[in-house]
């Protein structure tokens, strides 16, 4: 048996609709296997909590194997992980098309769906409903409220008590001004295909955008507005499905995928470029439901015209159909690759882009900053999400940056509190925005 790989890593599909796929005596005899393995290997450990919980679990067991190790703990492992997907990208020599297939996040993913099948508690419901929350707490005066509740400390020390979401957790605010509904018309340019990328993009707006932070949104078409790209809102959309995904609810990922998938096949088929504004939301497309249906064309339709925003910009800037008339330098721009980007296997395009502006010096932090969609927002998970944050923190600061930024907008958001003083000569604003501010549009 030879140890390690240098291929690189493959994924298999997910046999999810496969009643074995919830055999929780099944998935617990793979935890052992796959845990086994991660104790003689230990190499993930500094890369968030759920492997040191696994093997401090090893080390406080009376063999100080894994086979010491009740099986009820186990679950433990599963709490921790998020699925950012690192461990299975960066460091396992063990992921197929090694003998081992070690697939560590997409076996917590099996994990999650069983605990899913046996109840879970109504504030991950809430906060995993992303869309429903969106459309309730963007109402005109329901917006103002929530946000004001989320900045007074007696409020937020009740939610803690009743819903489990920390009282220190800064959250985004909400708008009413929806994205979707105040998004500017394309003009009327021509479609220049190029050998790289198509000429035109059909925006997926993200529920983020469109409820929490539209001017990323607006920003993007602005961008592709002055590259004198051709662009549409897509006519309908939903939630991308990568909340209930993280939280093994994979029915919900089921009936998001049906009103998601048609429409933006269409698209595809068009020949539209599909551009989505978050991270997160790219990679569901790009990935996770591809694995989930591998035999359905129009997901792969749809996997195969998705791009990151800069993904295309770069890919646009090679065929020679990405204006460089920047006008505004950015100075020190602290810059974090979040684990959802680097999982797409794309390179660091949005630094490729931030570094062809002049008088703009780009410091790439490239570590996971421990937010991760809702995890970090559980009382629960807190202190650990801070923890693990805590080299990006201090990694992000050093330069004295003019602004600080991430793909992420709920990591860069997470990053600024976690560099608390030494952010305040910073300014937290997206790529996109940035990229905007350096053509001076």
């Amino acid at each position: 048996m030879r140890e390690g790989s240098l291929e690189a890593p493959t994924r298999h599909p997910l046999d999810w609709q496969n009643p074995e796929f919830y055999d929780q005596a099944k998935v617990e005899k793979e935890l052992g296997r796959v845990f086994d393995i991660c104790h003689g290997c230990r190499r993930c450990v500094n890369l968030c909590t759920a492997f040191p919980t696994l093997f401090d679990l090893v080390d406080a067991s009376a063999t100080m194997e894994v086979d010491g190790v009740a099986k009820q703990d186990y679950w433990k492992v599963v709490d921790q992980c998020y699925l950012c997907d690192m461990c299975y990208m960066t460091k396992c020599p063990y992921v197929p098309p090694h003998p081992w297939n070690v697939d560590f996040p997409h076996l917590m993913l099996r994990a999650k769906a069983i605990k899913f099948r046996k109840g879970i508690r109504l504030r991950d419901r809430l906060l995993s409903s992303t869309d429903a929350l969106g459309k309730l707490a963007a109402i005109p005066v329901v917006a103002q409220t929530v946000n004001a509740v989320n900045k007074n400390a007696v409020a937020r020390a009740a939610l803690q008590s009743v819903l489990g979401v920390h009282k220190d957790r800064e959250l985004p605010p909400y708008t009413s001004e929806r994205f979707r509904s105040n998004s500017a018309e394309s003009g009327s340019f021509p479609v220049k295909d190029g050998k790289h990328a198509p000429g035109k993009a059909a925006i997926f707006s993200t529920c983020y955008v469109n409820y929490n932070e539209p001017g990323m949104g607006h920003d993007l078409l602005a961008l592709l507005e002055h590259n004198e790209v051709p662009y549409v809102v897509v006519e309908k959309e939903a939630c991308c499905g990568m909340p209930k995904f993280e939280l093994g609810d994979l029915q919900a990922v089921d009936r998001l995928k049906r009103i998601n998938i048609p429409v933006l096949a269409k698209y595809a088929r068009e020949g539209y470029a599909i551009l989505t504004p978050v991270p997160s939301c790219t990679l569901m497309f790009k990935q996770e439901l591809p694995l989930l249906y591998p035999h359905d064309a129009q997901t792969l339709a749809v996997r195969d015209a998705m791009f990151d925003p800069f993904e295309y910009f770069v890919l646009r800037r090679k065929d020679g159909l990405l204006k460089t008339d920047f006008k505004q330098p950015l100075g020190k721009v602290s810059y974090h690759i979040p684990c959802h980007s680097r999982v797409q296997n794309m390179g660091q395009k949005t630094r490729e882009i931030l570094e062809a502006i002049p008088g703009t010096a780009v410091t790439t932090v490239e570590r996971c900053a421990g937010h991760d969609g809702t995890w970090g927002v559980k009382a629960e998970y807190f202190a650990s999400s801070m923890k693990i944050g805590r080299p990006v923190f201090r990694q992000m600061a050093e330069p004295h940056p003019d602004y600080v930024a991430s793909d992420c907008p709920i990591a860069a958001r997470h990053i600024r509190q976690g560099m608390g003083d030494e952010a305040q000569a910073a300014e937290k604003a997206h790529p996109l925005s940035l990229l905007r501010k350096a053509y001076g549009i």
